[in-house]
């Protein structure tokens, strides 16, 4: 996977600053929440001021010890250890309309191009929080290709890595519920086919550099979430980039991201689904 790479001479710590400083502009450009983007300044301002650099902090102390550093709290430390481990910030990405989901499979060792792009197009895995449920739920060992070694290797791996994106409580209690990651779903697809959105000029798939992608930026109860539809490979080919909306959320001591899609198969077959939490979508409906 390519990473975001630093300009020569930048340190860990001038180059983190210098994302969340774009973050925070790209926020204030699109209308999100004001304190949001603010957020995002006064943790750039903490970066640049740090004498310790971040890596050799997060080594020593883990979350706890960035989550101390003032205005970075616990999501965006989080944040800082998953660009420790993979070079790349997700919601950056997805704010250039950049965001590169078989590349951050492929990342995980023993994940190569061609497995990372099923995993992608079958199972829908975007995130490597979606690929450890995929390990642990099933679904991971049933699928052609995995076997029982590989699938230890992938656990162990993700197990080493994600432990420093999050305290010892299971990620899956720190996530929106389902109806309220499809409301924010359909409010999106409905202010995105009215053109009441701001639209972005993604990096990737988009040759001519048009702002065609729309981006819904809204606070409900104690998330703030971010919403736009799939510029992913995938997405393009199978004609989806108005159906699949990819949702990131964080709040103060949590962040991540899922799809909503319809489903073509099932119970819920012609309904919007989260991927990955299909289960609990059915039960919130009878």
């Amino acid at each position: 996977m390519r990473k975001d790479a630093p300009r020569a001479g930048e340190s860990l710590n001038q180059t983190l600053a210098s994302r969340f400083e774009e973050i925070a502009l790209l926020l204030e450009e699109q209308r999100a929440n004001p304190f949001r983007a603010q957020a995002y300044s006064r943790a750039a301002a903490t970066l640049r001021d740090l004498p310790e650099q971040v890596d050799t902090l997060l080594a020593r102390e883990g979350l706890v010890g960035l989550d101390r550093l003032p205005g970075i709290g616990q999501a965006l430390a989080r944040m800082i250890a998953d660009y420790v481990t993979t070079g790349r910030l997700s919601l950056l990405d997805q704010l250039r309309g950049g965001h590169d989901p078989i590349g951050l499979l492929r990342s995980v060792p023993g994940i190569g191009p061609s497995l990372a792009r099923r995993l992608h197009d079958e199972l829908g895995i975007d995130s490597l929080e979606e690929l450890e449920d995929a390990a642990h739920d099933g679904r991971l060992a049933e699928f052609d290709g995995i076997g029982a070694k590989r699938l230890a290797s992938v656990r162990e791996s993700l197990a080493s890595r994600l432990a420093r994106r999050r305290p010892s409580e299971r990620w899956a209690a720190e996530r929106p519920s389902v109806p309220d990651l499809l409301e924010v779903d359909r409010e999106y697809r409905t202010k995105a086919r009215a053109g009441e959105l701001r639209k972005i000029t993604p990096r990737r798939f988009n040759p001519q550099r048009e702002a065609w992608l729309p981006v819904l930026h809204v606070r409900k109860g104690r998330w703030d979430f971010t919403a736009l539809f799939s510029n992913t490979a995938r997405a393009h080919e199978l004609g989806k980039t108005s159906d699949w909306v990819v949702i990131y959320y964080e709040s103060d001591g949590a962040a991540g991201q899922c799809t909503v899609v319809t489903s073509n198969v099932g119970p819920l077959k012609g309904r919007r689904v989260v991927r990955g939490r299909e289960a609990e979508g059915q039960r919130e409906r009878g």
